[in-house]
């Protein structure tokens, strides 16, 4: 027979102490760094996957599958949510072109193809190009001391492959964003950098679990954050590989943004590339005690192209991406509709005689800088048709033949039109760079001149301005009178005007007029001078670019009809509103189906307007502060959105 020992309840309420204390000695050795900066919790995470994103810890960078830990999906449906909308970060970012960055085809065989041509400098170039490609693991080993992360490296780094994640961007210091550039990065090794203060969220959670501190900071809320690596300056080469002296701005987002009406405003470039709402979100998952934080800048990253991301998404083995086809259909649709919301049109039959139709087509750019921008492949066109009542045609400017080239384009490159007479005439938006001896070139470290720069600067542009020289507009843009200017001649409407001229023939009959501007991200003349070399990444590229379908993106269309008799009957597919940009705030909006119009901000929160009906147009008073607002009008067929810009009067 067994007696039952009772235990005073002094001694177990020790014990239990007792235990607690043991329990957390564990806690606290297992969290402890043995030999270098990782206990054994991190080194038990290294290499493992957390949503299908590996998890890498170096000395200072960690890669986004372990930030995925609390800011990806929640499984319970708790965080990272808004409403019914899961809008974790990771699931938003993993399928951009910036988390791809490093596996990028296109970019790895620009990179061969440089070094290539200048074999003296290929480490030297490669390095400088993954400052931004490969972020985390070039400034890991640059911190570290060691030697220059060059190409060699790239396809054995986790850290690399990582492309630009999360601590790319959050963990740059906040004094230094928009003061460096070419991928000249200044990063803060303890603490991590978001829109929030520390007031409004837990900074114990992620000091305790991965030794970040997170803070607010400035540069997170004004979109300097994206100006070291979106600023791209190149110390330029002549023909022989010998320097020049001469710097080249390869790319100038930042100054762009800098020299317009938004700057110092709400409407940078998070604004628009990481689209901000209104609900409360809570930030990690597996903590129900949170609050929510509104308001919440989703994670979408969409820029303005979407052929590479197609590609990408055909070739997700062959370069091992770790998102799934749906995400990047997302990402596709995003980048869709961000492109459509870039540029307003308005197109006008100015007059007619027996032979000839005289056509306006006004284009407006109504982001915050050129149209389009970046790295200097991508191009945008115009395309006009006329076609007679029986359906021939009577005109096309503007369209490509079965390689993607645009039919008519000049053998050297083609001139901005301010006047289109001819078929073979086309309007081109794009930045042609020229070598030392003036001919085009497209290898970068060549570019010494700017043959041709007449994309579209954004609204406020000025040629007087601080960051001008960085930005230039160059070729005939510079004398055409409507370029960036109004009908007054007053300078930055960040806009042009082409005037058609079409040649009738004697027909007398209606006109349909159909407009459209399309977007190239990788334009096939571009490739020519990289295609005529061979290594392995240019030819895989080259493989994988002749089966995609290069069908170029359609920004905005617009048709009318001039049925001959002076009247016009408009069969447009946006909503028309003008002026767009208005100066005194007031827009008209034709749409005799209107029944009601509201106005947003760029925020999406809805703005007082003053509305008045006359026949078929509302007269519609947008509110005093200048920016973009989203005119919402209601009508039987539902509800449609046009985007307009209030300017400095």
């Amino acid at each position: 027979m067994q007696r039952k020992v009772l235990i005073p309840k002094n001694i177990r309420v020790l014990s239990g102490l007792l235990a607690l204390v043991f329990l957390l000695v564990g806690w606290s050795a297992a969290t402890t760094p043995v030999k270098g900066p990782h206990s054994p919790i991190e080194l038990a995470f290294m290499r493992e996957q957390i949503q299908g994103l590996p998890v890498q810890f170096g000395t200072y960078f960690v890669t986004a599958g372990r930030c995925a830990g609390c800011h990806g999906h929640d499984s319970l449906g708790i965080a990272m949510v808004a409403g019914d909308e899961d809008v974790n970060v990771v699931d938003d970012w993993r399928s951009t072109m910036m988390a791809n960055s490093a596996r990028d085809p296109f970019f790895l065989a620009k990179m061969e193809h440089e070094g290539l041509v200048n074999p003296a400098y290929k480490e030297q170039l490669e390095h400088s190009c993954l400052k931004c490609h490969a972020p985390l693991a070039v400034f890991e080993q640059k911190m570290l001391g060691n030697p220059p992360f060059t190409m060699a490296h790239l396809d054995t780094s986790v850290l690399a492959q990582d492309g630009i994640s999360c601590l790319a961007c959050h963990m740059q210091n906040p004094d230094s964003a928009g003061n460096f550039f070419s991928g000249d990065l200044h990063f803060d090794s303890a603490r991590v950098w978001g829109p929030y203060t520390q007031e409004q969220i837990n900074p114990a959670i992620m000091e305790f679990f991965v030794g970040f501190t997170p803070d607010q900071g400035s540069h997170i809320l004004d979109g300097s954050v994206c100006a070291g690596c979106h600023t791209a300056i190149n110390q330029s080469l002549d023909l022989q590989g010998v320097p020049t002296g001469i710097s080249f701005y390869e790319q100038t987002m930042w100054q762009e943004y800098k020299n317009s009406i938004y700057y110092g405003s709400a409407q940078n470039c998070r604004s628009c590339h990481m689209p901000r709402i209104q609900d409360s979100v809570k930030l990690a998952s597996e903590y129900i005690f949170l609050g929510g934080q509104s308001p919440f800048g989703k994670h979408h990253l969409a820029g303005g192209g979407t052929f590479m991301l197609k590609l990408m998404k055909d070739e997700i083995d062959a370069l091992g991406i770790p998102a799934t086809p749906v995400q990047f259909d997302s990402t596709i649709a995003r980048t869709e509709a961000h492109l459509r919301n870039s540029i307003v049109m308005n197109t006008q039959v100015m007059d007619r005689t027996d032979d000839t139709l005289f056509m306006d087509v006004s284009l407006t750019n109504i982001i915050g800088h050129k149209f389009p921008s970046g790295f200097p492949n991508r191009r945008a066109f115009v395309q006009v048709i006329a076609l007679t009542a029986t359906g021939d045609t009577l005109f096309q400017s503007g369209r490509w033949d079965s390689t993607y080239e645009v039919i008519g384009h000049d053998s050297i490159y083609e001139p901005h039109h301010d006047v289109i007479t001819r078929e073979d005439q086309v309007q081109i938006y794009e930045f042609v760079m020229g070598d030392v001896n003036g001919d085009v070139t497209t290898t970068l470290l060549r570019a010494v001149y700017r043959l041709k720069d007449n994309r579209i600067p954004p609204i406020g542009f000025s040629t007087s301005h601080a960051s001008y020289d960085t930005t230039r507009i160059a070729g005939l843009a510079l004398i055409d009178p409507n370029f960036n200017h109004d009908a007054l001649g007053t300078e930055g409407n960040g806009g042009d005007v082409i005037h058609y001229h079409i040649a009738t023939n004697g027909y007398l009959g209606a006109v349909e007029l159909k407009t459209k501007v399309y977007f190239q991200q990788v334009p096939p003349r571009w490739n020519r001078e990289m295609f005529s070399h061979h290594g392995p990444r240019i030819d895989a590229f080259r493989a994988m670019y002749t089966s995609a379908d290069g069908t170029p993106d359609l920004v905005v269309a617009d048709s009318l009809l001039d049925i001959g008799t002076g009247m016009r009957v408009l069969h447009s597919s946006a909503l028309q509103a003008f002026p767009n940009p208005t100066r005194d705030g007031f827009i008209t909006i034709t749409s005799p189906e209107a029944t009601k119009v509201l106005a947003y901000d760029a925020a999406g929160k809805r703005v007082p307007l003053k509305t008045t009906r006359s026949g078929n147009s509302w007269r519609c008073e947008l509110p005093e502060q200048t920016g973009v607002y989203h005119l919402v009008i209601s009508t039987p067929q539902g509800d449609r959105m046009v985007r307009v810009v209030r300017m400095s009067p």
